[in-house]
Formats: structure tokens, C-alpha cells, sequence
């Protein structure tokens, strides 16, 4: 550790690698609200947040979870369930009457496809405001899972059953993957 009168000591979110106060200070700076997206190993979160007098406010939250509630038998923190979180958390900001938010991935690097950036498509196709390049965006095939039912289709049933446990368990062919998606984004739509 540096020693000296000059030594400054950083905060204890940067030391812990949470928060990036420089990045934070300049999306605070704008006003508007910002989509929070947390991706952690087993769920997706997203949540359209306020700068308050005593700290952030939550105005709106989805979470990956929520889909499990509404049919969705796809893994939760896949990029699927990242657009459909995303999806979800747009539409309920919507009702809330938010229509803009900022992009807050944390220290996230931004990487063009990732399950960050498909749950910003989500929140931009729920009718979000939310500004963006288009290049950053994953391609539709890759959110619906198409790759994966072409995968799925390529094996044999030993190794279907090897591979796709989780989904088998859950009652769900991965060859099917594609049609429960827009089946999941159609329920949202209703119920939201």
C-alpha cells in the first residue's frame, strides 16, 4: 500500500471493483433515468433507476425469475431470458409512464452481442427510449435460440440428452426453444 501525505485512499465500492464513481458521476449528470442491467450467474436483473436525496430509487424491476412465473422454461440467465427481462422491465416502465432511461452496465465490459446489450433490445422493443448504436445489438436469431435448436438438431439422442438436461427437465425440447420464446414474449405482452 502507498504511504505518504499525498496518499488518498479510493472509495470502498471502487476498491471492492463495484462501482465506477467517474462513469456514475457523468450518467447521474444527465438527469434522466437509467436501465440498470446486472447480469449474475443464474438470474438476469434489470431496473429502471432514480438518483434520490437519499440514494438511488428503484422505480421499475424485472427479473429473470419473474419469467419461471409466467411459463418460461429456458435457462434464466441466458441471452433469451436477458431480452426478456429486458422486455419485461420495458414494458412495466412504460405503464409507469417512463418512456427514456440511459444504459448503466457497471463495470461490465461492453462487449457488442452480449446479454447486456440483448436486454437493452428487449427494453428498446417494449417502446423504450433508450439511445444506442445498432451495432452493439445481438442478432434476432441468436436471441430466439435458433442456434441452438440448429445445434440440437445436429446431435444424436444419447448426446441430446447429455447436453440438454436442464431444458429436458424442465419439459422443454431445446428444438422448441425458438417457439417458446415468442410464446413467453406474447404472454408478456397480455399480462403487462
Amino acid at each position: 500500500m502507498a504511504h505518504g501525505p499525498r496518499y488518498k485512499l479510493a472509495f470502498r465500492r471502487r476498491r471492492e471493483g463495484k462501482t465506477d464513481y467517474r462513469a456514475r458521476y457523468k450518467m447521474v449528470e444527465t438527469g434522466k433515468s437509467r436501465l440498470v442491467v446486472r447480469i449474475t450467474t443464474y438470474h438476469v436483473i434489470a431496473q429502471i433507476i432514480n438518483v434520490g436525496m437519499n440514494g438511488d430509487e428503484t422505480l421499475v424491476s424485472a427479473h429473470s425469475k419473474q419469467l419461471q412465473k409466467m411459463g418460461w422454461l429456458g435457462g434464466t440467465s441466458n441471452t433469451a431470458a436477458a431480452y426478456l427481462t429486458g422486455y419485461l422491465c420495458g414494458k412495466r416502465a412504460l405503464k409507469e409512464g417512463i418512456e427514456e432511461a440511459v444504459l448503466d452496465i457497471g463495470l461490465r465490459p461492453a462487449i457488442r452481442g452480449s446479454k447486456v446489450f440483448a436486454a437493452l433490445k428487449g427494453a428498446v422493443d417494449a417502446g423504450l427510449n433508450v439511445p444506442h448504436g445498432e451495432s452493439v445489438l445481438p442478432d434476432e436469431s441468436r436471441i430466439r435460440g435458433e442456434h441452438i435448436r440448429e445445434y440440437a438438431e445436429s446431435l444424436d439422442e444419447e448426446e441430446l440428452r447429455k447436453r440438454f438436461s436442464k431444458y429436458l427437465e424442465r419439459g422443454l425440447s431445446p428444438v422448441d426453444l425458438p417457439e417458446h420464446f415468442d410464446e413467453i414474449k406474447k404472454r408478456i405482452d397480455e399480462e403487462v
